[in-house]
């Protein structure tokens, strides 16, 4: 009987946020751990298609890093990497294009419908979703680009239809007959911006930004643009969770009210941040 109180429990204290993010637009992008596991991959996609049934529409830009390491290493290429950055020549952007469109999210989009959601598989080169020129670096990436143009229409088609949209970070270039690997992060940001969403949600490998990264206990539950300066010339925000944190910023600068980043390897985090009281992981926003 107890088990049933607090099942009942939980979604009582869920129904004010469902009703607070009914109709309105969420932006996950999915990556890291939380791709590795299947039972971790489960969990997201049911989180996903659940946020979707309550009418809280949901849009998934997924990466992809490790299957395209694993494809490569097939045909004998070894990845290399510049500044955090995959190098991404013709053959290698051949292997992006393969694995990321091709598969995974195709694979992403059949398990949304296999249990039970609508998903539509979409590339950021489908109706020239995203338009990049080369990115500028001190050394040559080859073709990885940034982003120029977001042309949100066709995630607003798909929403509109029902479906929730699995976007591939793959866009058109600029020139003709060109094409450009995107930083997922970056692409889900612009996504975000571009649709007017309510929140993105950044699921990575850490718990989220740690005053100390070797207790779990000082995680920063809040953090407002103005304190991040601050945080970043201390040496608490630091490495990898540079960009991450620069990508929540530039997101809350655009209009997005809030961007969260979240352990992706925490069953369920997507549903105890969205819908429950407590939340988890780092919550940025303007103040």
């Amino acid at each position: 009987m107890s088990t049933t109180i607090e099942k009942a429990q939980i979604l009582s204290e869920a129904l004010p946020y469902i009703q607070r993010y009914h109709g309105k637009t969420i932006v996950i992008k999915y990556g890291g751990g939380a791709m590795q596991s299947d039972e971790l991959c489960r969990q997201v996609i049911t989180d996903v298609i659940l946020l979707s049934l309550v009418g809280i529409r949901t849009v998934v830009v997924h990466g992809g890093g490790p299957e395209i390491n694993e494809h490569l290493a097939k045909i004998g290429k070894e990845p290399r990497f510049v500044g955090g950055l995959r190098y991404t020549d013709a053959e290698t952007m051949e292997a992006v294009q393969m694995v990321l469109c091709g598969r995974v999210s195709k694979q992403l989009a059949q398990l949304i419908g296999e249990h039970g959601g609508r998903a539509l598989s979409l590339s950021g080169m489908d109706g020239r979703m995203l338009v990049a020129k080369k990115i500028s670096s001190e050394e040559d990436l080859g073709f990885v680009g940034e982003l120029t143009e977001v042309n949100p229409d066709p995630l607003r088609l798909a929403l509109k239809g029902g479906y929730i949209p699995v976007i591939s970070t793959v866009a058109c270039g600029e020139e003709q007959g060109t094409m450009y690997n995107i930083n997922a992060d970056s692409a889900a940001a612009q996504l975000a911006i571009a649709i007017n969403a309510e929140k993105l949600i950044l699921l990575t490998d850490v718990q989220g930004i740690l005053r100390n990264p070797k207790d779990e206990t000082t995680l920063i539950p809040e953090l407002t643009l103005n304190e991040i300066p601050a945080l970043k010339s201390s040496g608490i925000i630091s490495g990898g969770m540079i960009p991450k944190v620069e990508c929540c910023a530039d997101v809350v600068k655009g209009g997005v009210p809030r961007a969260h980043i979240l352990d992706g390897r925490v069953p369920h985090s997507i549903l105890m941040e969205l819908l429950s009281d407590s939340g988890v992981g780092t919550m940025i926003y303007s103040g």
